[in-house]
């Protein structure tokens, strides 16, 4: 978690707001399915709280990318990073609105499974940075380790390049669950980190626009 509460040493009032949150991890870990239910536990406790997923497959952007992950299109590996970028873009403004008008957002998915896919393929990970430069942080990353499917990038050997990515990608803001315990004690980890995170924004935490910068 992005942990420490800035202090206003000068005093002013912080404005209190949403947080977001990003679970990351491989195909079939478990973490699409622990953001519903990370939605429901915060709705329960009285937090505005909305799922996201990326690639939002419902824009013009997350259509071609849809008919790429099904295999009924081909694209060269750069054209489908920036695409999957470029639906992270698309949807930023209003991100920003929901933050700051107090809604928590869960996001499955986000700008480091962008990196690590690619980076996998071969492209080079500071490349695939770059067009993500200037999207919001999160407030916390959490990767659940921890399972494949049918569509293009859920194979077994590909998967193992892409924890490796990820491995690139972690540092000590990361909070990293073990998908392989039982499923109420990843809930349980997600709901107690997440929680902490939602507080210390509605405490006034700023909102930062520093993706992948230095």
């Amino acid at each position: 978690m992005d942990g420490n509460l800035n202090c206003n040493v000068e005093g002013t009032r912080k404005e209190s707001r949403g947080a977001l949150i990003v679970l990351e991890g491989l195909d079939r870990s478990g973490k699409s399915s622990q953001c519903s239910r990370l939605v429901s536990y915060l709705e329960g406790q009285g937090i505005s709280a909305e799922l996201w997923r990326f690639p939002d497959r419902t824009t013009n952007v997350g259509q071609m990318i849809s008919a790429y992950l099904s295999n009924t299109s081909q694209l060269d590996d750069h054209t489908i990073h920036l695409l999957f970028s470029a639906n992270r873009w698309e949807k930023r403004s209003l991100m920003e609105t929901k933050l700051k008008t107090g809604t928590t957002l869960i996001v499955d998915r986000y700008s480091y499974s962008g990196v690590a896919f690619s980076a996998s393929k071969g492209l080079d990970i500071e490349w695939c940075k770059a067009p993500e430069i200037g999207l919001l942080a999160p407030d916390l990353k959490a990767a659940e380790r921890g399972g494949y499917g049918d569509e293009r990038y859920e194979k077994l050997d590909f998967q193992k390049k892409v924890a490796e990515s990820y491995k690139t990608l972690h540092d000590v803001s990361w909070k990293v669950v073990d998908a392989c315990q039982p499923i109420e004690d990843v809930e349980k980890q997600l709901q107690e980190i997440a929680l902490d995170c939602v507080i210390e924004c509605q405490k006034g935490k700023p909102l930062s626009p520093l993706l992948w910068s230095q």
